[in-house]
């Protein structure tokens, strides 16, 4: 096999290895704030893996630029939308969600 194709395969495998942390973290977390933290992080960075293994794997052409175009776009965008949308939630009055327990067990 080519090194290349090999490097593109780990990349890919690495992006979607975040993406499925990604989804599992928007199952399993509480409340509206941790999810977005969950999916904020991981799917950006899912998304970029993914994307620069298609670079990898494409070489250089017209459209690996077009897909660092993408990469560029969806890191900035996603951050910012997810900021964006949490800042909406705080101004809605959305109340983050809390253990009723505190570290030891005990109220407080």
């Amino acid at each position: 096999m080519h090194w290349q194709f090999i490097l593109a395969n780990i990349v890919v495998t690495a992006g979607a290895f975040f993406l499925l942390v990604g989804g599992i973290g928007l199952v399993r977390l509480p409340d509206f704030y941790s999810r977005a933290h969950a999916t904020g992080k991981s799917d950006t960075l899912g998304v970029i893996l993914v994307t620069l293994g298609l670079v990898i794997h494409e070489g250089l052409t017209l459209n690996s630029a077009k897909l660092v175009l993408i990469m560029a776009f969806v890191g900035l965008t996603n951050p910012t939308a997810t900021h964006a949308l949490t800042r909406a939630a705080i101004r809605f009055g959305l109340k983050p969600w809390f253990r009723k327990d505190g570290p030891e067990g005990k109220e407080g």
